[in-house]
């Protein structure tokens, strides 16, 4: 589906990611681990189209699509959700959902509530009142009612208590079942194996180092190395 062939780029003249090759194939969850400052969300952005890049190609389902703006690339069906919340504060939860409920899409919030429960009893209340985690549930909602085709999703356990990130682990692989495939940006190692079909390992702005989550646990030492820089 995704498809990143020698990809460098970052801010200015400062190059962040350098020669970045990376696959993520249709209907599969993969995992983009590493240590802060390694360049995953500057290759989201790269992905997304809000950075341009200074060399390399991003293909979407054999389609070169580096040119295109990141609302032609929204109208394709890539979705990105980035690091925080992602929300609207001073709506309300369901006034959130309806902002980017298709116009045909009359069960919308119905299927948001039985995908996502905890908001079931929150639709009225002001989006901003809620909790961290809670926040961050409407902020994969809101991607799953547009029926995306790829979602880009950075860093979803940042900042939230161990219960909660089991909570939003749980609506990724919500999101998983429907078929969508996601490219999970994450630090939390361990939570991010236990989801992904494929793992890439990041640092100094490249791909050290990838392979099934199997391969990846086999492989623990190594990537505390490159965890702890």
């Amino acid at each position: 589906m995704l498809e990143l062939r020698d990809l460098s780029g970052g801010y200015d003249s400062l190059v962040i990611v350098n020669d970045l090759n990376l696959v993520v194939p249709t209907g599969s969850v993969t995992a983009l681990l590493g240590p802060n400052g390694a360049g995953k969300t500057t290759t989201l952005r790269l992905l997304m189209g809000l950075l341009k890049p200074q060399s390399g190609e991003v293909w979407f389902e054999g389609r070169d699509i580096t040119a295109l703006a990141p609302q032609e690339r929204a109208k394709l069906g890539i979705c990105y959700i980035p690091e925080g919340r992602a929300i609207f504060p001073s709506l309300s939860v369901r006034d959130n959902l309806i902002v980017l409920s298709p116009a045909d899409d009359e069960d919308g919030i119905e299927r948001v509530v039985a995908a996502f429960p905890v908001l079931g009893d929150r639709l009225g209340q002001r989006a901003g009142t809620l909790s961290g985690g809670e926040q961050r549930m409407l902020g994969l909602a809101r991607a799953y009612l547009q029926n995306p085709r790829l979602i880009l999703v950075d860093e979803p356990s940042l900042g939230l208590a161990p219960i909660i990130i089991d909570r939003i682990f749980d609506s990724l692989r919500t999101l998983a079942a429907t078929g969508v495939s996601l490219l999970v940006v994450e630090q939390y190692a361990q939570k991010a194996m236990a989801l992904a079909d494929e793992v890439y390992v990041m640092a100094k702005g490249q791909i050290q180092v990838s392979g099934s989550p199997t391969e990846m646990r086999n492989q623990l030492d190594l990537l505390g190395t490159y965890f702890t820089g």
